[in-house]
């Protein structure tokens, strides 16, 4: 397969190192990142539509390449990066460092590794007379629970073309994933009511409550660990923790309110809705006593986030194209959660398939290997030329 031209590459490290220096930790605006993109796709007469958020202060960008108002493939990717708070990095986190074969910098994995290559290839696609049209697709907020990509997603169909296909351009080291589990939280919210410590049973406490909720959960912890394996994930179960806790205000006080937050990692297959129902089972059967010495006494679940598990349909258009693209006959589960499973929900048949290891992700000292980058441009090409013929 046919390398890509060194000046290409050094064009993809060029826009990988303007990409990084935007600090887009997802606490901040990402405009200025979606202006430059923006501006640099105008520059070779392709016209973006923007989906921002309720403030305005955050956007998802959409583009398309080729015959317009048809329904391609789509190129996914979010620009938000993981925070660098408490990590000790050995070089400024966002400025592209290159040291032997490693792109050093923030997001340089995860992912604007992929973003870089697809605006890299963006002259070569309009150069290109496409029958199917390039959609390019870059999101906000993915790393806080694939907010951002969802109100993008509601308008395709409507003012957006829907993509007939959409390959995720996350870290898989360019093998393709046709399958990842899905993240889906609660918050929990348990009021008592305080009391002096050495007269406590006047009081309801809040923290013994969340312990029996939290026992329950362990018990369903353990039975998903001997439920239904996949042995192609790791691990090959679904997995359940709780995450956060908080509660009391003294040594000396009943506590009042307690919180706490948990979360499953689900395989395809299983259903969050039954686990919550068992936990609110256990809250409803805590009430009554509860509330016998407090009226006001509660316990309140709320669903905070959910990506649907992910797994793609053996004999759909895109695996068997992203296989053949890719030069592999083999597909990948991963445990990590993407935007592809938002974009199969709607009927936008979605593969995983991006340069880097996930295991770089997220780390003080990301990087990204540059053989890596050009295989993705490589891949990309044979993407544009699939799409001319």
């Amino acid at each position: 397969m046919t390398e890509p031209s060194p000046v290409l590459l050094d064009e993809t490290k060029t826009l990988l190192a303007k990409l990084v220096s935007f600090d887009t930790t997802s606490r901040n605006s990402n405009l200025p990142i979606i202006d430059f993109i923006e501006d640099y796709l105008k520059r070779h007469g392709v016209e973006s539509t923007r989906v921002p958020d309720e403030t305005g202060n955050w956007s998802s960008l959409f583009a398309t390449i080729g015959p317009q108002g048809v329904s391609g493939i789509g190129l996914s990717a979010h620009t938000d990066v993981v925070p660098v708070d408490g990590q000790d990095w050995d070089t400024d986190p966002f400025e592209l460092v290159e040291k032997g074969s490693k792109l050093y910098g923030r997001g340089a994995c995860d992912m604007k590794g992929f973003v870089a290559c697809v605006m890299a290839k963006v002259p070569e696609f309009s150069a290109r007379n496409l029958k199917t049209p390039i959609h390019i697709v870059f999101s906000y907020d993915e790393e806080v629970g694939c907010t951002g990509v969802r109100p993008m997603i509601a308008e395709m169909g409507d003012k957006l073309v829907k993509p007939r296909m959409v390959i995720v351009g996350e870290p898989t080291r360019m093998s393709v994933v046709d399958a990842h589990k899905g993240p889906v939280r609660w918050s929990v919210d348990i009021t008592g009511r305080p009391a002096h410590s050495s007269l406590a049973p006047l009081g309801v406490n809040s923290i013994a409550v969340a312990g029996e909720l939290i026992v329950e959960l362990g018990k369903i912890e353990r039975e998903l660990m001997q439920g239904p394996r996949d042995e192609r994930f790791t691990p090959p179960y679904t997995t359940l923790q709780v995450t956060e806790i908080t509660g009391g205000n003294a040594s000396n006080i009943v506590p009042e309110t307690t919180w706490f937050g948990w979360e499953i990692r689900a395989m395809p297959g299983i259903d969050p809705d039954a686990i919550e129902a068992r936990i609110r089972t256990k809250a409803d059967e805590l009430l009554p006593a509860m509330r016998e010495i407090a009226p006001e006494a509660d316990i309140k679940i709320a669903r905070t986030n959910d990506v649907p598990a992910f797994a793609a349909d053996p004999e759909s258009d895109v695996l068997s194209l992203a296989l053949k693209l890719a030069g592999q006959n083999e597909t990948f589960a991963v445990s990590y959660a993407t935007e592809a499973s938002l974009f199969h929900q709607v009927g936008a048949l979605s593969v995983v398939c991006g340069p880097g290891d996930i295991a770089q992700a997220h780390t003080a000292n990301e990087w990204i290997e540059i053989s890596e980058l050009e295989k993705c441009l490589g891949f990309l090409g044979r993407v544009g030329a699939w799409a001319e013929n």
